[in-house]
């Protein structure tokens, strides 16, 4: 089951706003300005590791 699209909490600072949801396996990222652009998909191990990388301050 796909979760409702959620704005980031980071978002708001400089007009660089993104909107995530996720399901069992994956996680889609969107432009919140630029919605009707689509957005990238991303699996639930990708995810994570990017996550993982930001929040060791390495990105």
């Amino acid at each position: 089951m796909m979760s409702e699209w959620r704005k980031s909490t980071y978002s708001d600072t400089g007009g660089q706003c993104v909107e995530f949801r996720s399901a069992e396996t994956s996680v889609d990222v969107r432009d919140t300005q630029n919605r009707q652009d689509g957005h990238l998909s991303f699996s639930a191990s990708e995810w994570k590791a990017f996550l993982d990388e930001v929040r060791a301050d390495r990105l």
